[in-house]
């Protein structure tokens, strides 16, 4: 018996970085409040944005995402935002002196992983503190999905 889908559940937007998780390995996770202008939060409920090239930097001790293309709304005005902005992360304290201070090793940078909205109606944006792989690493990663995927094809059929 299938079970009835609520409003809540049906409007639930989910919108990730698909390479992030082929591009890098992903250390530590964080759920990051974002700033945004009306018509940018009518766009991502639309599920018109795209993290493919957005990372995160600090600008002074404030951490902004760069590159992250929201669509212009379309019934926007002439009000309506810039596809691609930076916009500022809202996180505690705490949570950005551990950041600033783990982005000086080398090799490690802040990517954005996934962009919802929770329940509450508010963009959240998941981060995700990472190190870049080398090919090899790309080569192996690919293996594994297609191990994974014949896996499956087996019990299935």
């Amino acid at each position: 018996m299938k079970k009835p889908t609520t409003t809540k559940e049906k409007n639930q937007i989910e919108i990730r970085n698909k390479r992030a998780t082929f591009e890098y390995f992903l250390l530590d996770e964080y759920n990051a409040g974002l700033v945004l202008t009306g018509t940018e939060i009518k766009s991502i409920r639309d599920g018109k944005a795209n993290l493919a090239d957005a990372y995160c930097v600090f600008i002074g001790n404030e951490l902004f995402v760069r590159d992250m293309h929201v669509s212009e709304y379309r019934f926007g005005s002439y009000l309506n935002h810039p596809a691609k902005r930076d916009r500022k992360l809202l996180l505690t304290r705490k949570e950005l002196r551990k950041l600033q201070n783990k982005i000086k090793e080398r090799g490690l940078t802040i990517i954005p992983v996934m962009l919802y909205v929770n329940p509450s109606g508010l963009a959240k944006l998941q981060i995700s503190l990472a190190r870049g792989k080398k090919f090899f690493d790309k080569r192996d990663s690919i293996k594994e999905k297609d191990s994974r995927r014949d896996m499956e094809r087996q019990f299935v059929g």
